[in-house]
């Protein structure tokens, strides 16, 4: 019985790895609109909830790397790496908190959020080391555009998409099993 529950990790896994890979086509590869719907993030987020802390971290750091050695975008410096850090922690933040708290609605808006800040603050973090701890390169103001200012329609998105979808597929889920 573990080994197909592993089985099937793998297998989701996969599946949030390719959709992160392809919804950013869904923005036509025009950056403005990718910047602000973040469309990477919600099969991280969702890889988080239903396969775990590790899947959600693995395929957090691996999708924009891939995406950038395959396609150039995001750009691999700063862009894709930094990213790459971020995206790391919404998995493996969501997955963990979802899976160690108790299984009521409000935690999965707890786990979300949560992943969702701490990811930006270890994204800000990076990027400030990539700029070489120089706060003239990137200071506040650059942490709040990209963070925040720029990404308020996907965060909004994602507070609205992500916690529905999770109920109701674990709902679905549940009655199944």
């Amino acid at each position: 019985m573990k080994r197909k529950n592993e089985i099937k990790k793998l297998t989701l896994s996969g599946m949030f790895l390719a959709l992160a890979y392809v919804l950013p086509f869904l923005t036509g590869q025009i950056q403005q609109i990718g910047n602000m719907l973040c469309p990477m993030h919600i099969p991280v987020l969702l890889c988080g909830f239903f396969c775990g802390a590790p899947w959600g971290l693995c395929v957090g750091f691996i999708v924009p790397i891939l995406r950038s050695f395959t396609l150039g975008m995001p750009i691999m410096f700063p862009g894709a790496f930094c990213m790459a850090f971020e995206l790391a922690t919404y998995g493996f933040v969501a997955g963990g908190l979802y899976h160690k708290l108790p299984k009521k609605k409000i935690n999965v808006y707890l786990s979300l959020i949560s992943a969702m800040v701490i990811g930006r603050f270890v994204w800000g973090i990076v990027m400030f080391c990539c700029m070489g701890f120089n706060s003239s390169k990137f200071g506040m103001n650059l942490f709040l555009a990209g963070a925040v200012t720029n990404a308020l329609p996907g965060i909004i998105l994602q507070i609205i998409l992500i916690p529905a979808l999770v109920i109701i597929i674990k709902r679905n889920m549940d009655k199944t099993e």
